[in-house]
């Protein structure tokens, strides 16, 4: 493994596209900390830091901020993130399942771009909306939304010194124009640099907030001073567990059942054609991280809207609070996921089509005829290796609730024991790594694995993807993302001064 990083310097294609991957990351980075106009940034900043700790309410605020790459806490441009394009996203790969007309159009040649250029128009639709309820919410912050705010406000000033139409206009084009312009900086990485550039980012935003999450930690665990320290041991074996976890996931992610298929001998002229085993993979966990993030939305948007609708009334809040803690969000938030890992299945895979497919190239199951028998057997295989990944997610998802609630984990901690931020992280390096050993391998270099084996999540050719920046790209980039940095650096200075 080592000489693999070791010989990804000697290939110059692919150190252009990790060094411009790079320099892509840094520019989100730096946009995360860049404010919005008119947004008194200290007052979430401090607002955030008290409320990450507590296990009581903290959960929902640190996952918003986790997906956020830590934007969110700084009221920055891009605290949106591409979350609004992941849920156009997903609208229209479902749409494109139910309703004819877009399957149809997808299978067209052509067809892909047009649904992407829809996913763009619904991205923006979707961004001036939650853009509005984000600067609303910077205006008049409710407590039944953001519990405690009224307090730091109390404390540190107004959130928005004046909230008029044009703070209004002006913060929902500037959100708008955070999250188009990293949707761009994704299509860069995915054309020219390295990865998926959308799971990129989303990973970055995670793994930015892992250092904090290790110092709560450290706090909770190991106090300082005479006060009564909790026992070492306990995080070291949260420690042991956190690795425990991370491989799980790993082997969840990976594991697949292989269904042999044969293909009948033919003869043309003097050539023979097939006669050949292989075999048709189908994964334990098909659904990926989705069913998590329908459930996350799904329970969500209920209860933040019935504390917008009725503040005052006890009933509601009280009901709202079920839904977000309690045995009530568990049970739903489990049937959600097993509904939505079954409902994902029968969308995206077509047993019938498969089974046909088949049957055209000569391909068949040893011991199940073709036809209706063998779309039965593949319908049948993939239904109970849902409910076994439906299982994992399951647990995966409620493992950082349970550890925060009941083992008094801070929630910004307990976020990296399961939950969406952990797959997306394994899933988006699993997939990097299988990038990087595809080039490696292709120039005869040993991979990460040497035999060159490793899986990943998306199952695409260098040929697919658009060509290596050249080194006058890199060198503009790099000059620009410089003058950021020294810019940045002047303005902190001079804020100090001050």
């Amino acid at each position: 493994m080592i000489s693999a990083f070791f010989n990804i310097r000697k290939i110059p294609e692919l150190r252009n596209r990790i060094v411009f991957t790079l320099l892509m990351i840094v520019l989100y980075r730096l946009g995360c900390a860049i404010t919005c106009p008119g947004v008194n940034a200290d007052v979430l900043r401090h607002y955030f830091s008290e409320r990450v700790t507590d296990p009581a309410g903290g959960g929902v605020m640190a996952l918003f901020n986790i997906f956020s790459g830590g934007a969110l806490q700084q009221c920055a441009i891009f605290s949106l993130g591409v979350m609004p394009y992941i849920s156009a996203s997903i609208m229209m790969q479902l749409l494109t399942a139910v309703i004819p007309q877009l399957g149809k159009l997808a299978k067209e040649e052509g067809g892909r771009q047009k649904i992407t250029q829809l996913t763009r128009y619904v991205t923006i639709i979707l961004c001036l909306f939650q853009g509005w309820l984000m600067t609303r919410q910077f205006v008049s912050p409710m407590d039944s939304i953001l519990p405690g705010i009224k307090d730091t406000m109390a404390k540190y000033g107004p959130l928005v010194a004046d909230g008029g139409i044009m703070f209004t206009i002006t913060s929902v084009i500037t959100l708008t124009a955070g999250t188009m312009f990293l949707m761009w900086i994704g299509d860069q990485i995915t054309d020219r640099g390295i990865g998926n550039g959308m799971s990129m980012v989303i990973s970055v935003g995670i793994v930015a907030a892992l250092p904090a999450a290790l110092v709560l930690a450290w706090k909770t665990f190991v106090p300082s001073g005479d006060t009564a320290a909790v026992n070492p041991m306990v995080l070291v074996l949260m420690v042991a567990f956190l690795v425990l976890v991370i491989a799980g996931v790993i082997c969840i992610t990976q594991a697949q059942r292989r269904i042999a298929i044969h293909y009948a001998k033919r003869v043309v002229g003097r050539k023979v054609f097939g006669g050949t085993a292989q075999y048709m993979p189908l994964k334990v966990n098909y659904a990926g991280v989705m069913p998590i993030i329908f459930g996350q939305a799904l329970l969500v948007f209920p209860s933040t809207m019935i504390t917008m609708i009725a503040p005052e009334s006890r009933g509601a809040q009280t009901f709202a609070e079920m839904l977000n803690t309690g045995w009530l969000h568990y049970t739903i938030y489990s049937a959600m996921i097993f509904f939505f890992s079954y409902f994902w299945v029968a969308t995206q895979f077509q047993p019938q089509q498969i089974a046909d497919d088949l049957k055209k190239a000569n391909g068949y199951i040893p011991g199940v005829r073709p036809g209706k028998p063998t779309a039965d057997f593949l319908d049948h295989s993939m239904t109970r290796l849902t409910f076994a990944g439906a299982m994992f997610l399951t647990v995966i998802a409620l493992l950082p609730e349970m550890l925060s609630r009941q083992a008094g984990v801070p929630p910004l901690a307990a976020q990296f024991f399961g939950g969406t931020s952990i797959l997306i992280v394994v899933g988006v390096v699993l997939d990097t790594m299988r990038q990087i050993e595809t080039h490696l391998l292709q120039r005869h270099y040993d991979g990460f694995l040497r035999k060159g084996k490793l899986r990943g999540r998306f199952d695409r050719t260098p040929e697919l993807r658009g060509a290596a920046a050249t080194n006058t790209v890199l060198i503009w980039v790099s000059v620009g993302i410089a003058l950021l940095v020294l810019a940045g650096i002047v303005a902190f200075i001079v804020g100090g001064v001050k």
